[in-house]
């Protein structure tokens, strides 16, 4: 945690993780970062591919918790909403409680804001009210690999990853604090039983682990310093590549998608 705090972005010095002013700080660090940009179409082109794969159909197309860099940036058609307000965000709409017509949605895209979601329950129960039939979910979490395990127990001082908590839900100190970085690892994989039984209108139709590792991690993300040159973008994508074969070890992201029974 020590090196974590020593290579902190010096723009979110003094910024409160729960505020506006996060998303606009996050917005000017990934300006500036053209790996993390990178980075963030490649996630923006994943997502759209499986909704053309997995999910049919009309309706409003929207992403939750949009945050600093919104897939409508590649989609503009997409709605980008959070429950932080900024000047680049379309509305605000709480995950939990989505102020739309039932059955009027086709897709909810959902970049890394899951296990931000204190009540995960109410929110898929959403998703069960607001989806229409064949549309769905598209959520990126962080994965439970070893080495996802291993940086994310010490990468955030405002998160924790624990495979073992007893309850979905988390008792969160604000939007940013007190999230589970497992709560994707144990609704999808060790609890999937109970998701399927409690929101039969739903089902997992596609999960993959994402082999951004590289330059994830050697960008500094959004919070942290970047490490190696914009320059090495090329070769980290190349030897990402060559170590798809040990994705399920390496894998610090994966992506799931809920289609709407």
């Amino acid at each position: 945690m020590r090196i974590a705090a020593l290579l902190r972005e010096p723009g979110l010095t003094g910024i409160d993780v729960n505020g506006a002013d996060r998303v606009l700080a996050h917005r000017r660090i990934v300006e500036q970062k053209a790996m993390i940009r990178d980075v963030f179409t490649e996630l923006h082109r994943l997502m759209l591919d499986l909704e053309a794969r997995h999910l049919s159909g009309e309706g409003m197309r929207l992403e939750i918790g949009a945050g600093a860099w919104p897939i409508q940036l590649t989609d503009p058609r997409v709605l980008a909403t959070d429950v932080v307000p900024a000047p680049h965000l379309d509305r605000l709409i709480d995950a939990q409680a989505m102020d739309l017509p039932d059955a009027s949605v086709k897709v909810v895209f959902g970049q890394h804001c899951f296990h931000h979601i204190p009540e995960p329950e109410r929110f898929l129960a959403e998703l069960e009210r607001v989806l229409k039939p064949d549309g769905g979910a598209i959520l990126i979490e962080p994965y439970w690999s070893p080495v996802a395990a291993f940086m994310f127990r010490r990468m955030f001082a405002e998160e924790y990853f624990d495979t073992q908590a007893p309850d979905w839900r988390t008792v969160q100190s604000g939007t940013m604090e007190g999230a589970n970085q497992a709560l994707s690892y144990i609704v999808f994989e060790r609890d999937r039983a109970r998701f399927e039984k409690l929101f039969p209108g739903l089902e997992i139709v596609h999960q993959e682990a994402i082999r951004n590792y590289l330059r994830y991690l050697l960008s500094g993300g959004i919070n942290f310093r970047q490490l190696v040159p914009g320059m090495l973008t090329g070769p980290l994508k190349a030897a990402e590549f060559a170590l798809s074969p040990l994705n399920r070890w390496l894998a610090l992201h994966h992506v799931v998608v809920l289609r709407r029974k």
